[in-house]
């Protein structure tokens, strides 16, 4: 029987639908990288989420590897160059979790607009102030996003019930107008976005990519959304358009940084800035991570791995 090495934690679900269609796993995610790489090279497949980097020094010590399945949407973790130059097929899952992510977002502006964390903090000491609580609404607001996959389609149908217009630009798509988007220029969203929400995935071209030149092109002041890849965003600018009022508030699932056990001098000194905000709502890289999608995530690996040819 054909083996496939797990290396992070799945839903429980995972090894009987991978048994189901004729594969055997090893399942072990506390395994180290080192041992990754030690381990006997008789594995056709790993399922991977982003425990290590999956590059050339781990791949080249499975040569018998056919497919890599990542464990949701982003691959920026996986040497793609590497794994097209040895016909080494890749699956992920961003029908997963899209619409734990869509949901998410929402929640996120909500809370944002209504100052729900503020407003419950400031009750529980005992504050009543209804004046300093005031939200704004989504209701006619216009809500510009980086990028139409599968996790901004799902912000975008999420919206449609809240009298909202919403319009994306993806650099590498057309045509991709439907019912709950309208597709326009990156013009169109510096001049006409309220909320400005990314979903691209990391790579060179993406990395840093909102700066404060960046964000100086919009010209509105605007609520920003990141769910995507905290790499995209530079936060130190991100800081300075909250201090300027460019971005009036802000509400992000990802960092420049998470490994908080490793930020620099000036990364800590800015994060420190970062969430004395009551206008800045932060979660821990959680856009796609409920109950549902943890095992939504194995129905649809276990899909696409059946349809490879192995």
């Amino acid at each position: 029987m054909k083996r496939i090495l797990i290396i992070d934690e799945m839903h429980s679900s995972i090894s009987d639908r991978l048994t189901a269609i004729g594969y055997a796993s090893d399942y072990l995610p506390q395994i180290t990288r080192q041992e990754i790489i030690e381990a006997e090279d008789h594995y056709v497949g790993m399922i991977v989420r982003s425990k290590t980097a999956i590059d050339a020094e781990l791949l080249s010590s499975k040569p018998n590897l056919k497919f890599i399945a990542r464990a949701g949407a982003g691959i920026d973790q996986v040497d793609m160059a590497y794994l097209d130059a040895n016909q080494i097929q890749l699956v992920n899952a961003p029908e997963g979790n899209r619409d734990a992510l869509g949901e998410h977002v929402i929640g996120m502006l909500l809370s944002l607009s209504n100052n729900l964390r503020k407003s419950d903090r400031e009750v529980r000491s005992y504050v009543w102030d209804r004046e300093g609580n005031r939200g704004f609404e989504l209701s006619g607001k216009t809500i510009g996003l980086l990028g139409y996959g599968y996790m901004a389609s799902a912000v975008a149908e999420k919206l449609s019930g809240f009298g909202c217009r919403v319009i994306a630009h993806d650099k590498y798509k057309t045509n991709f107008g439907d019912l709950y988007v309208e597709e326009v220029t990156m013009d169109d969203i510096y001049s006409q976005a309220d909320v400005f929400s990314i979903h691209v995935p990391l790579t060179a071209d993406t990395r840093m990519l909102v700066d404060a030149a960046y964000l100086a092109r919009f010209d509105k002041n605007i609520v920003f959304v990141n769910a995507a890849r905290g790499e995209i965003v530079n936060t130190t600018d991100l800081l300075a358009a909250l201090k300027s009022g460019k971005v009036t508030h802000a509400a992000l699932d990802v960092l420049e940084n998470e490994k908080f056990a490793k930020l620099s001098s000036e990364q800590k000194a800015t994060y420190d800035e970062l969430f004395q905000l009551d206008n800045v709502l932060f979660s821990p890289h959680v856009g796609g991570w409920t109950f549902e999608s943890y095992e939504n995530i194995n129905r649809v690996l276990v899909q696409k791995i059946t349809a490879l040819d192995v």
